[in-house]
Protein backbone atom coordinates (compact mmCIF):
# COMPACT_ATOMS: atom_id res chain seq x y z
CA UNK A 1 0.00 0.00 0.00
CA UNK A 2 1.56 3.58 -1.29
CA UNK A 3 -1.60 5.82 -0.48
CA UNK A 4 -3.91 5.81 2.78
CA UNK A 5 -6.27 8.57 3.89
CA UNK A 6 -4.68 8.03 7.39
CA UNK A 7 -1.41 6.70 8.76
CA UNK A 8 -1.82 6.31 12.57
CA UNK A 9 1.92 6.05 14.35
CA UNK A 10 1.51 3.89 17.51
CA UNK A 11 -0.54 1.08 17.69
CA UNK A 12 -1.63 1.34 21.82
CA UNK A 13 -5.05 1.64 23.02
CA UNK A 14 -5.75 5.45 20.87
CA UNK A 15 -4.54 4.18 17.85
CA UNK A 16 -5.85 1.23 17.28
CA UNK A 17 -9.20 2.82 18.48
CA UNK A 18 -8.84 5.45 15.76
CA UNK A 19 -7.87 3.03 13.56
CA UNK A 20 -11.07 0.55 14.20
CA UNK A 21 -13.39 3.35 14.28
CA UNK A 22 -12.35 5.25 10.92
CA UNK A 23 -11.77 1.97 8.86
CA UNK A 24 -15.02 0.61 9.95
CA UNK A 25 -16.24 3.41 8.41
CA UNK A 26 -14.84 2.74 5.01
CA UNK A 27 -11.56 5.07 5.53
CA UNK A 28 -8.38 3.42 4.10
CA UNK A 29 -6.22 3.71 7.43
CA UNK A 30 -2.57 2.49 7.76
CA UNK A 31 -1.68 1.38 11.66
CA UNK A 32 2.11 1.15 12.30
CA UNK A 33 3.24 -0.67 15.84
CA UNK A 34 7.16 -0.78 16.61
CA UNK A 35 6.78 -3.60 18.98
CA UNK A 36 6.37 -7.65 17.49
CA UNK A 37 4.48 -8.52 21.34
CA UNK A 38 2.83 -5.97 23.65
CA UNK A 39 4.59 -6.07 27.23
CA UNK A 40 3.72 -4.64 30.71
CA UNK A 41 5.36 -1.30 30.79
CA UNK A 42 3.28 -0.56 33.43
CA UNK A 43 0.48 1.77 32.43
CA UNK A 44 -3.10 3.08 33.05
CA UNK A 45 -5.34 -0.28 33.60
CA UNK A 46 -8.33 2.16 35.52
CA UNK A 47 -10.67 3.15 33.24
CA UNK A 48 -12.83 6.63 34.73
CA UNK A 49 -16.85 5.81 34.44
CA UNK A 50 -17.20 8.97 32.06
CA UNK A 51 -13.84 6.73 30.34
CA UNK A 52 -16.48 3.64 30.06
CA UNK A 53 -18.94 5.64 28.61
CA UNK A 54 -16.48 7.27 25.83
CA UNK A 55 -16.00 3.41 25.06
CA UNK A 56 -19.22 2.91 25.08
CA UNK A 57 -19.76 5.28 22.07
CA UNK A 58 -16.75 3.84 20.51
CA UNK A 59 -18.85 0.46 20.18
CA UNK A 60 -16.02 -0.74 22.22
CA UNK A 61 -17.26 -1.79 25.48
CA UNK A 62 -18.67 -5.24 24.75
CA UNK A 63 -15.33 -6.08 23.54
CA UNK A 64 -13.20 -5.10 26.74
CA UNK A 65 -15.93 -6.96 28.86
CA UNK A 66 -15.10 -9.84 26.57
CA UNK A 67 -11.51 -9.42 27.31
CA UNK A 68 -12.39 -9.96 31.07
CA UNK A 69 -13.24 -6.38 32.09
CA UNK A 70 -13.86 -5.66 35.81
CA UNK A 71 -15.90 -3.18 37.49
CA UNK A 72 -15.50 -1.49 40.58
CA UNK A 73 -18.40 -0.99 43.07
CA UNK A 74 -17.06 0.92 45.92
CA UNK A 75 -14.30 3.06 47.27
CA UNK A 76 -12.75 3.56 50.28
CA UNK A 77 -10.27 6.16 51.84
CA UNK A 78 -8.73 4.31 54.41
CA UNK A 79 -6.02 7.03 55.52
CA UNK A 80 -3.58 7.18 58.54
CA UNK A 81 -5.92 10.20 59.41
CA UNK A 82 -9.09 8.53 59.65
CA UNK A 83 -10.08 5.60 61.72
CA UNK A 84 -10.97 2.57 59.60
CA UNK A 85 -14.55 2.12 60.62
CA UNK A 86 -15.17 5.80 59.70
CA UNK A 87 -13.58 4.61 56.63
CA UNK A 88 -15.99 2.15 55.80
CA UNK A 89 -18.79 3.85 56.90
CA UNK A 90 -17.60 6.58 54.23
CA UNK A 91 -17.43 4.11 51.17
CA UNK A 92 -18.59 5.90 48.29
CA UNK A 93 -20.58 3.97 46.06
CA UNK A 94 -18.77 4.43 42.52
CA UNK A 95 -20.97 2.46 40.34
CA UNK A 96 -23.99 4.80 40.42
CA UNK A 97 -21.54 8.22 39.59
CA UNK A 98 -22.68 8.49 35.69
CA UNK A 99 -25.66 7.87 34.26
CA UNK A 100 -24.10 5.51 31.10
CA UNK A 101 -21.51 3.53 33.54
CA UNK A 102 -21.90 0.88 36.43
CA UNK A 103 -18.26 1.97 37.80
CA UNK A 104 -14.77 2.06 36.90
CA UNK A 105 -13.50 -0.76 34.47
CA UNK A 106 -10.53 -2.63 35.21
CA UNK A 107 -8.34 -4.38 32.89
CA UNK A 108 -4.30 -5.14 32.40
CA UNK A 109 -3.15 -2.81 29.86
CA UNK A 110 -1.06 -4.97 27.15
CA UNK A 111 -5.01 -7.15 27.27
CA UNK A 112 -6.26 -4.32 25.95
CA UNK A 113 -3.79 -3.48 23.76
CA UNK A 114 -4.02 -6.85 22.37
CA UNK A 115 -7.35 -6.64 21.77
CA UNK A 116 -7.85 -3.37 20.20
CA UNK A 117 -5.24 -3.89 17.73
CA UNK A 118 -6.41 -6.88 16.46
CA UNK A 119 -9.80 -5.60 16.52
CA UNK A 120 -8.48 -2.89 14.36
CA UNK A 121 -7.16 -5.11 11.66
CA UNK A 122 -10.72 -7.02 11.80
CA UNK A 123 -12.44 -3.78 11.15
CA UNK A 124 -9.98 -3.34 7.63
CA UNK A 125 -7.02 -1.23 8.81
CA UNK A 126 -3.89 -2.16 7.35
CA UNK A 127 -1.96 -3.52 10.92
CA UNK A 128 1.66 -3.56 10.42
CA UNK A 129 3.97 -4.54 13.91
CA UNK A 130 7.81 -4.10 13.85
CA UNK A 131 8.04 -1.17 12.32
CA UNK A 132 11.26 0.97 12.80
CA UNK A 133 13.27 4.67 11.36
CA UNK A 134 9.84 6.36 11.57
CA UNK A 135 10.10 9.76 10.40
CA UNK A 136 6.96 11.64 8.99
CA UNK A 137 6.36 14.46 6.32
CA UNK A 138 3.41 16.67 7.32
CA UNK A 139 2.25 19.85 5.66
CA UNK A 140 -0.29 20.10 2.57
CA UNK A 141 1.23 16.40 1.28
CA UNK A 142 1.77 14.06 4.67
CA UNK A 143 3.72 10.97 3.99
CA UNK A 144 5.20 8.77 6.74
CA UNK A 145 8.47 6.43 5.32
CA UNK A 146 9.78 3.75 7.97
CA UNK A 147 11.42 0.17 7.57
CA UNK A 148 10.01 -3.34 8.58
CA UNK A 149 11.54 -7.17 7.68
CA UNK A 150 14.82 -5.17 6.34
CA UNK A 151 12.11 -3.09 3.63
CA UNK A 152 12.06 0.69 3.58
CA UNK A 153 8.61 1.94 2.50
CA UNK A 154 6.60 5.23 2.12
CA UNK A 155 2.82 5.74 2.48
CA UNK A 156 1.70 9.49 0.95
CA UNK A 157 -1.62 10.06 3.11
CA UNK A 158 -4.05 12.51 4.27
CA UNK A 159 -3.40 13.09 7.76
CA UNK A 160 -0.89 11.55 10.05
CA UNK A 161 -1.77 10.67 13.13
CA UNK A 162 0.50 10.82 16.38
CA UNK A 163 -0.49 7.94 18.91
CA UNK A 164 2.72 7.33 19.28
CA UNK A 165 3.09 8.59 23.67
CA UNK A 166 4.90 10.59 25.69
CA UNK A 167 7.60 10.54 23.96
CA UNK A 168 6.30 11.73 20.60
CA UNK A 169 8.52 11.57 17.65
CA UNK A 170 5.35 12.49 15.73
CA UNK A 171 4.31 15.58 18.12
CA UNK A 172 8.62 16.40 17.34
CA UNK A 173 8.36 16.51 13.60
CA UNK A 174 4.70 18.30 13.48
CA UNK A 175 6.82 21.06 15.79
CA UNK A 176 4.23 21.05 18.42
CA UNK A 177 5.94 22.36 22.26
CA UNK A 178 4.93 19.93 25.36
CA UNK A 179 4.92 22.09 28.33
CA UNK A 180 5.46 20.21 31.81
CA UNK A 181 4.89 20.63 35.31
CA UNK A 182 7.59 19.91 37.73
CA UNK A 183 8.23 16.71 38.69
CA UNK A 184 8.20 16.25 42.64
CA UNK A 185 6.85 12.91 43.26
CA UNK A 186 7.12 9.85 41.63
CA UNK A 187 4.70 6.85 41.27
CA UNK A 188 5.79 3.09 40.69
CA UNK A 189 2.77 0.48 40.02
CA UNK A 190 2.82 -3.25 40.45
CA UNK A 191 0.60 -6.00 39.20
CA UNK A 192 -0.28 -9.00 42.00
CA UNK A 193 -2.25 -11.89 41.94
CA UNK A 194 -3.21 -14.35 44.67
CA UNK A 195 -4.95 -11.28 46.79
CA UNK A 196 -8.28 -13.08 46.77
CA UNK A 197 -8.66 -12.18 50.35
CA UNK A 198 -8.83 -8.50 49.15
CA UNK A 199 -12.87 -7.58 48.16
CA UNK A 200 -12.45 -7.90 44.57
CA UNK A 201 -15.25 -4.70 44.03
CA UNK A 202 -13.72 -2.50 46.47
CA UNK A 203 -11.02 0.24 45.19
CA UNK A 204 -9.00 2.13 48.36
CA UNK A 205 -6.60 5.38 48.02
CA UNK A 206 -5.23 7.07 50.42
CA UNK A 207 -1.75 7.94 52.15
CA UNK A 208 0.23 5.71 54.63
CA UNK A 209 3.08 7.20 55.87
CA UNK A 210 5.52 7.91 52.89
CA UNK A 211 3.28 6.63 50.41
CA UNK A 212 -0.34 7.27 48.83
CA UNK A 213 -1.13 4.10 47.92
CA UNK A 214 -3.56 3.04 45.07
CA UNK A 215 -4.99 -0.29 45.31
CA UNK A 216 -7.23 -1.18 41.90
CA UNK A 217 -8.60 -4.90 41.96
CA UNK A 218 -9.14 -7.04 38.21
CA UNK A 219 -10.91 -10.05 39.48
CA UNK A 220 -10.19 -13.42 40.37
CA UNK A 221 -7.03 -12.46 42.83
CA UNK A 222 -5.41 -10.11 40.51
CA UNK A 223 -4.53 -6.76 41.89
CA UNK A 224 -2.61 -3.54 40.55
CA UNK A 225 -1.29 -1.36 43.25
CA UNK A 226 0.23 1.99 42.77
CA UNK A 227 2.57 4.35 45.20
CA UNK A 228 2.72 8.07 44.71
CA UNK A 229 6.16 9.24 46.44
CA UNK A 230 8.85 11.89 47.32
CA UNK A 231 11.14 12.65 44.13
CA UNK A 232 13.48 12.37 46.77
CA UNK A 233 13.68 8.49 46.68
CA UNK A 234 13.83 7.76 43.04
CA UNK A 235 15.37 4.17 43.59
CA UNK A 236 12.82 3.51 46.18
CA UNK A 237 11.11 0.68 44.43
CA UNK A 238 13.87 -0.15 41.63
CA UNK A 239 16.13 -3.00 41.27
CA UNK A 240 15.92 -6.97 41.97
CA UNK A 241 13.92 -6.28 45.50
CA UNK A 242 11.97 -3.35 44.17
CA UNK A 243 8.54 -5.14 44.11
CA UNK A 244 9.19 -7.34 47.37
CA UNK A 245 10.06 -3.44 49.13
CA UNK A 246 6.82 -2.04 47.12
CA UNK A 247 4.66 -4.98 48.70
CA UNK A 248 5.99 -4.54 51.79
CA UNK A 249 5.57 -0.79 51.73
CA UNK A 250 1.76 -1.99 51.36
CA UNK A 251 1.07 -3.63 54.24
CA UNK A 252 -0.64 -0.81 56.29
CA UNK A 253 -2.27 -0.53 59.60
CA UNK A 254 -4.88 1.61 58.81
CA UNK A 255 -5.52 -0.33 55.76
CA UNK A 256 -7.89 -3.50 56.80
CA UNK A 257 -7.45 -6.15 54.59
CA UNK A 258 -3.84 -4.70 53.32
CA UNK A 259 -2.11 -7.97 54.06
CA UNK A 260 -3.52 -9.31 51.12
CA UNK A 261 -2.10 -7.31 49.32
CA UNK A 262 1.16 -7.58 50.72
CA UNK A 263 1.08 -10.89 50.80
CA UNK A 264 0.64 -11.45 47.10
CA UNK A 265 2.64 -12.68 44.20
CA UNK A 266 4.32 -10.47 42.01
CA UNK A 267 3.10 -11.15 38.07
CA UNK A 268 4.77 -8.18 36.22
CA UNK A 269 7.49 -5.49 36.49
CA UNK A 270 7.81 -2.95 39.31
CA UNK A 271 8.40 0.61 37.32
CA UNK A 272 8.14 4.31 38.33
CA UNK A 273 7.34 7.14 36.01
CA UNK A 274 7.45 11.04 36.90
CA UNK A 275 3.82 11.66 38.61
CA UNK A 276 3.64 14.88 36.43
CA UNK A 277 1.36 16.26 34.02
CA UNK A 278 2.29 17.49 30.37
CA UNK A 279 0.29 19.26 28.07
CA UNK A 280 -0.24 20.67 24.16
CA UNK A 281 -1.91 24.19 23.69
CA UNK A 282 -2.63 23.09 19.99
CA UNK A 283 -2.19 19.46 19.85
CA UNK A 284 -2.32 19.38 15.86
CA UNK A 285 -0.31 21.28 12.82
CA UNK A 286 -0.79 21.23 8.95
CA UNK A 287 -0.96 17.61 7.77
CA UNK A 288 -1.07 15.76 11.71
CA UNK A 289 -3.12 15.41 14.79
CA UNK A 290 -2.39 13.97 17.56
CA UNK A 291 -4.08 11.98 20.60
CA UNK A 292 -3.40 10.25 23.75
CA UNK A 293 0.03 10.78 25.31
CA UNK A 294 1.46 12.55 22.67
CA UNK A 295 -0.82 15.34 22.57
CA UNK A 296 0.13 15.61 26.83
CA UNK A 297 -1.08 13.84 29.62
CA UNK A 298 -2.54 14.15 32.78
CA UNK A 299 -0.96 13.64 36.27
CA UNK A 300 -0.94 9.75 36.76
CA UNK A 301 -2.12 10.19 40.17
CA UNK A 302 -6.01 10.80 39.08
CA UNK A 303 -5.76 7.15 36.60
CA UNK A 304 -7.11 9.81 33.38
CA UNK A 305 -4.89 8.22 31.05
CA UNK A 306 -7.71 5.63 29.00
CA UNK A 307 -9.96 7.97 29.59
CA UNK A 308 -8.13 10.88 28.40
CA UNK A 309 -7.42 9.05 25.22
CA UNK A 310 -10.97 7.37 24.34
CA UNK A 311 -12.15 11.19 24.55
CA UNK A 312 -9.51 12.20 22.15
CA UNK A 313 -10.59 9.77 19.85
CA UNK A 314 -14.15 10.05 19.75
CA UNK A 315 -13.70 13.46 18.95
CA UNK A 316 -10.84 13.48 16.08
CA UNK A 317 -13.14 10.39 14.77
CA UNK A 318 -16.05 12.22 14.76
CA UNK A 319 -14.11 15.29 13.06
CA UNK A 320 -12.43 13.43 10.09
CA UNK A 321 -15.75 11.57 9.34
CA UNK A 322 -17.63 14.37 9.19
CA UNK A 323 -15.65 16.41 6.86
CA UNK A 324 -14.24 15.63 3.20
CA UNK A 325 -11.39 18.33 3.50
CA UNK A 326 -8.54 17.09 6.08
CA UNK A 327 -6.30 19.91 4.46
CA UNK A 328 -7.96 23.03 6.49
CA UNK A 329 -6.03 22.82 9.79
CA UNK A 330 -8.63 24.48 10.98
CA UNK A 331 -10.49 21.47 11.30
CA UNK A 332 -9.34 20.56 14.58
CA UNK A 333 -9.83 23.84 16.09
CA UNK A 334 -12.80 22.15 18.13
CA UNK A 335 -10.55 19.66 19.30
CA UNK A 336 -8.23 21.67 20.44
CA UNK A 337 -10.45 23.68 22.75
CA UNK A 338 -12.17 21.08 24.41
CA UNK A 339 -9.44 19.34 25.03
CA UNK A 340 -7.27 22.19 26.17
CA UNK A 341 -10.38 22.97 29.19
CA UNK A 342 -10.30 19.26 29.99
CA UNK A 343 -7.09 18.86 30.69
CA UNK A 344 -6.85 22.47 32.34
CA UNK A 345 -9.82 21.08 34.81
CA UNK A 346 -8.04 17.77 35.16
CA UNK A 347 -4.60 19.04 35.72
CA UNK A 348 -6.40 21.45 38.21
CA UNK A 349 -7.73 18.41 40.23
CA UNK A 350 -4.50 16.36 40.01
CA UNK A 351 -2.96 19.50 41.74
CA UNK A 352 -5.76 19.34 44.99
CA UNK A 353 -5.21 15.38 45.07
CA UNK A 354 -1.50 15.72 45.20
CA UNK A 355 -1.98 18.33 47.96
CA UNK A 356 -3.69 15.96 49.86
CA UNK A 357 -2.13 12.66 49.09
CA UNK A 358 1.28 13.11 47.69
CA UNK A 359 2.96 15.64 49.92
CA UNK A 360 5.60 14.31 51.56
CA UNK A 361 7.56 17.52 54.04
CA UNK A 362 6.84 18.73 57.77
CA UNK A 363 3.63 20.24 57.02
CA UNK A 364 2.26 18.17 54.67
CA UNK A 365 -0.05 16.79 57.87
CA UNK A 366 -0.86 20.16 59.32
CA UNK A 367 -2.32 21.22 55.69
CA UNK A 368 -4.21 17.25 55.05
CA UNK A 369 -5.91 17.55 58.34
CA UNK A 370 -7.00 21.43 57.78
CA UNK A 371 -8.24 20.55 54.25
CA UNK A 372 -9.91 17.17 55.36
CA UNK A 373 -11.72 18.67 57.83
CA UNK A 374 -12.99 21.57 55.70
CA UNK A 375 -14.26 18.86 53.22
CA UNK A 376 -15.85 16.95 56.46
CA UNK A 377 -17.87 20.06 57.61
CA UNK A 378 -18.93 20.81 53.84
CA UNK A 379 -18.78 17.76 51.30
CA UNK A 380 -20.89 19.51 48.75
CA UNK A 381 -18.91 22.36 48.24
CA UNK A 382 -15.21 20.42 48.04
CA UNK A 383 -15.89 16.87 46.92
CA UNK A 384 -16.78 18.73 43.25
CA UNK A 385 -13.43 18.97 42.28
CA UNK A 386 -12.45 15.30 42.94
CA UNK A 387 -15.93 14.60 40.88
CA UNK A 388 -14.07 15.43 38.14
CA UNK A 389 -12.09 12.28 37.78
CA UNK A 390 -14.99 10.04 38.20
CA UNK A 391 -17.71 11.71 36.40
CA UNK A 392 -15.80 13.78 33.48
CA UNK A 393 -14.30 17.31 33.73
CA UNK A 394 -17.07 19.31 31.56
CA UNK A 395 -19.71 17.88 34.02
CA UNK A 396 -18.26 19.52 36.90
CA UNK A 397 -19.05 23.62 37.92
CA UNK A 398 -16.11 25.62 36.43
CA UNK A 399 -16.04 27.71 39.23
CA UNK A 400 -14.20 24.72 41.23
CA UNK A 401 -11.50 24.89 39.10
CA UNK A 402 -10.01 28.33 40.15
CA UNK A 403 -7.48 29.81 42.76
CA UNK A 404 -10.22 31.07 44.79
CA UNK A 405 -11.22 27.35 45.12
CA UNK A 406 -7.89 26.17 46.02
CA UNK A 407 -7.27 28.65 48.46
CA UNK A 408 -10.73 28.05 50.35
CA UNK A 409 -9.57 24.73 50.77
CA UNK A 410 -5.96 25.16 51.49
CA UNK A 411 -5.47 28.27 52.68
CA UNK A 412 -4.24 29.31 56.34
Amino acid sequence: MSTADVVIVGGGVGGSALAASLAGAGREVVLLERTRTFEDRVRGEWMAPWGVAEAKRLGLYDLLIAQGGHHLARHVNYDELADPADAEAGALPIGILHPDSPGPLCLEHVTMQRALFEHAGRAGAATLRGVTGVSVTAGSEPAVRFARDGEAHEIRCRIVVGADGRASGVRRTLGIPLHESPVDHLIAGLLVDGAEDWPEDTQAIGKAGDINYLIFPQGSGKVRIYADYDASERGRFHGADGAARMLAAFDMDCVPGSHAIAGARPIGPCRSYPSQDAWTERPHAAGGVLIGDAAGYNDPILGQGLSVTLRDVRIVRDLLLDSDDWSDDSLFGPYAQERGERLRRLRFTAECVTELFARFDADAVALRTRALARIRQQPERFAGVAAAAFIGPERCDAALFTPEFKARLFGA
